[in-house]
C-alpha cells in the first residue's frame, strides 16, 4: 500500500513547539524512517511557519522534537547542566551501567566544586574576630565650673534680656533705659547702642543669620537694627495694643512671633512688618513665648497659669498645659530637640513638660522667684573631647537673691550655684565659642524689671557704652564658665 495515501496512526506523545499535533510528530520512531512522516506531514497539513531545514534527531534543540529514547536523552541533559552550572546538583536518574553510588559521588563531587562562600559549610569557616571594645566614657562630672570673664557697664537702668548671636560672637543685651547694646564676645568690646524706642526694652532676639537684632519694647513697637551698617530699619512693626514681653524669629528668618501685655501672640511677616496671623492666646498677659527650633510650633504662657502650644501654620491650640496648683507663669522655653518646654512659674519652680502626652516631667528647685519675668534656657556639659550619648545637658536659670543655678537635666542635681550679683538676675543665655562653653546674665536695676510699667520721665539714654551708670556684666570660662558679682543693672558673661 502506498504509504502517501495512507493515514497514519495516531500516538500519544510529546506537542511540538512548532504547533503540530504531537501524534504526527510521534510518527518518527525506531519503525518508519523520519524522512516519510515528514513528506506525510507536510502534504496532509499547511504548515503555519516555513518548514524547518532537515536535521539529525539528534541535534534538534527542543526537547520535544528528539527522537532519541528517554535514557538518551536525561544522560545528554545531566552532562549539559553539570556543564553550565556547576553549582546545581543533577536530578538525573542513574545511568545505564553505572552504580547509584557512583552516580551520587560525582554529583557531589560537581556541586563541591561550584560551591560558593555563601553556601559552604558553617563549621568551615574561620569565627568572626569580635569588634574593638571602645575604651569606658570617664565619669559622667557631678559639677560645673564657670567663671567669670568680663563686667560690662554701660546701660543706666536693669538690663532685662541677654542673648548671644548664632555665631555667639556677639551678644545683644536690652534694658530698661531704652537702649539696645551690642558686645564682642572675645573681648568684652562695645560695638554698638541702638536708641530708638520711648521705653524700656523687655526683650531682644537675633536673626538667624546675625545681621539683625530685634528689640520688643513697652512702647508696643518691635524695631530692627542691622549689624552690618549700625543702623535701624526703616519698618517699624506696630500692632499690639500693650507691652511686649517676648519676641522670638522662625529658623529661616521670615517670620517674628511676639507675645504681648494684650493677651496676644502674634505672627509677623518680617519683609512687610505686617501681622500674618493673631493667635487670642491667653486671658492675661502673655509673659512668655518661644518658637521651635523648626518653627511649626510656638509656645505662650501667662499668668493666668496656663501653658499652650500653636500651630504656626493654622493658628491652632494643640495642647494647653496646667499644673494642679496652677501657678502664674512667666517664661517659656523649647528644649533643643524640641520634645519638651521649661516653664518658669512664681512658685519657685521650673517643669520640664512632655507636652505631647501633657505631664510633668521633671521639677527643678533651688532658685527663687515670686515676683519676676525670669527667664533660662538649655546648655551642655562635660568633657569637649568625649561624646555622650545623649549628651550632658543641663538646665539654667536667673534668681530673685542673685544667684545662677543650673540643674543636670536626668538628676536634677544642682551642678553649680553662681554667686556674685547684688540683685535680681533677670535674663541667662548659654553659648559656645572656639570650643569654649559660655553664659552670659542680665541683672536688674533699681528702677524697674521688665515686668513693671514704663517710666514717661525716663531720661535721655546715652549713645555711647561707658562705665558710667548700671553695669553690664560678661563672663566666659574654660570647658565650663561662670558669672561673678556685679552692681545692679548688670549683664554677666561666663
Amino acid at each position: 500500500m502506498d504509504h502517501a495515501h495512507t493515514k497514519p496512526r495516531r500516538r500519544v506523545s510529546r506537542r511540538s513547539p512548532t504547533g503540530s499535533s504531537s501524534d504526527e510528530l510521534a510518527v518518527v520512531s525506531n519503525h518508519e524512517p523520519a524522512h516519510r512522516h515528514r513528506q506525510s506531514w507536510s502534504r496532509n497539513f499547511t504548515p503555519q511557519r516555513p518548514t524547518p531545514q532537515k536535521r539529525p534527531p539528534s541535534r534538534s534543540e527542543s526537547p520535544d522534537e528528539l527522537a532519541v529514547d528517554a535514557d538518551e536523552y536525561w544522560r545528554s541533559s545531566r552532562t549539559s547542566r553539570s556543564r553550565h552550572s556547576p553549582s546545581k546538583r543533577s536530578a538525573a536518574p542513574s545511568s545505564p551501567g553505572r552504580t547509584p553510588s557512583e552516580d551520587a559521588s560525582n554529583d557531589r563531587m560537581s556541586t563541591d566544586e561550584g560551591r560558593t562562600d555563601n553556601h559552604s559549610d558553617p563549621s568551615d569557616r574561620l569565627p568572626t574576630p569580635a569588634p574593638p571594645a571602645e575604651p569606658p566614657l570617664p565619669p559622667k562630672p557631678d559639677r560645673l565650673n564657670y567663671r567669670e570673664k568680663f563686667v560690662l557697664k554701660a546701660h543706666q537702668r536693669g538690663v532685662s534680656s541677654v542673648q548671644f548671636s548664632p555665631d555667639c560672637t556677639m551678644i545683644a543685651s536690652g534694658g530698661a533705659d531704652a537702649t539696645v547694646k551690642v558686645w564682642e564676645t572675645a573681648t568684652g568690646k562695645p560695638l554698638y547702642t541702638f536708641v530708638g524706642h520711648l521705653a524700656g526694652i523687655s526683650t531682644v532676639a537675633w536673626s538667624p543669620d546675625g545681621k539683625w537684632v530685634a528689640s520688643g519694647s513697652d512702647d508696643k513697637t518691635i524695631r530692627f537694627w542691622s549689624i552690618e551698617t549700625g543702623r535701624a530699619h526703616t519698618k517699624i512693626f506696630k500692632g499690639h495694643h500693650n507691652y511686649i514681653y517676648q519676641i522670638a524669629f522662625t529658623p529661616k528668618g521670615n517670620m517674628l512671633a511676639s507675645g504681648s501685655y494684650d493677651e496676644a501672640v502674634f505672627l509677623w511677616d518680617v519683609r512687610r512688618a505686617k501681622v500674618m496671623r493673631s493667635l487670642p492666646a491667653h486671658s492675661d498677659p502673655v509673659a512668655g513665648m518661644d518658637v521651635v527650633h523648626d518653627g511649626t510650633l510656638v509656645a505662650s504662657c501667662a499668668t493666668d497659669g496656663l501653658v499652650r502650644i500653636w500651630d504656626t501654620h493654622t493658628g491652632q491650640c494643640l495642647r494647653t498645659l496646667v499644673h494642679e496648683d496652677n501657678p502664674p507663669a512667666t517664661f517659656v522655653k523649647f528644649s533643643p530637640n524640641g520634645k519638651y518646654i521649661l516653664a518658669w512659674t512664681l512658685d519657685g519652680c521650673i517643669r520640664l513638660w512632655n507636652y505631647v502626652e501633657s505631664r510633668v516631667i521633671k521639677t527643678f528647685q533651688g532658685h527663687e522667684n515670686k515676683k519676676y519675668s525670669i527667664s533660662g534656657g538649655f546648655g551642655t556639659y562635660g568633657p569637649p573631647d568625649v561624646k555622650y550619648n545623649p549628651p550632658l545637658a543641663f538646665a539654667v536659670s536667673g534668681s530673685e537673691d542673685g544667684a545662677i543655678v543650673c540643674w543636670d537635666i536626668v538628676t536634677k542635681n544642682i551642678l553649680q550655684r553662681i554667686e556674685g550679683h547684688t540683685d535680681v538676675v533677670l535674663g541667662v543665655h548659654t553659648g559656645q565659642l572656639n570650643g569654649k562653653r559660655m553664659l552670659v546674665s542680665g541683672v536688674n536695676g533699681d528702677a524697674a524689671g521688665p515686668d513693671s510699667a514704663p517710666d514717661s520721665n525716663l531720661p535721655p539714654p546715652t549713645p555711647v557704652n561707658g562705665a558710667d551708670g548700671e553695669d553690664t556684666t560678661m563672663a566666659d570660662a574654660p570647658p565650663e564658665s561662670s558669672v561673678a558679682g556685679t552692681p545692679a543693672g548688670d549683664v554677666t558673661m561666663t
